[in-house]
């Protein structure tokens, strides 16, 4: 029987793409984005647990990004508008991302609830030109 684990991976943004590093296996791997990414760190993964029968899926690797990375990757979403939705101060998220300050775990939770939540109604939304 082929055993299976989640494994967490932090992802910093390079000059090329990105790269993520699985500490507790000391593995590592690059990809210009975050689906090339993905493939990537999960087929070194694979490589790394191949002689104890582990499998590891593309579902089992955890990213975890910091929030100033986070916010320059996806500028699209704008950290004022999320404060004021999740209903924090802009000014501490503004310091937040820009690493002045560090969240709380129930911050960074809420910030984290308030980003998911934006992004299953963008998934949710359909498009149409008249």
């Amino acid at each position: 029987m082929t055993k299976t684990k989640d494994i967490a991976a932090i992802v910093e943004r390079t000059s090329t793409g990105f790269s993520a590093y699985a500490d507790k296996q000391n593995v590592y791997s690059t990809g210009k984005t975050f689906t090339e990414l993905l493939a990537n760190m999960t087929e070194a993964l694979n490589f790394y647990f191949e002689d104890e029968g582990i499998s590891i899926k593309p579902n089992q690797v955890k990213f975890h990004i910091d929030l100033k990375q986070f916010f320059k990757h996806y500028k699209v979403l704008n950290a004022r508008y999320l404060a004021t939705r999740i209903g924090m101060n802009p000014t501490l998220l503004s310091q937040y991302v820009q690493g002045r300050k560090t969240p709380s775990e129930k911050q960074t939770e809420k910030i984290l609830l308030g980003i998911q939540e934006v992004g299953r109604e963008l998934s949710d939304v359909s498009l149409f030109s008249r």
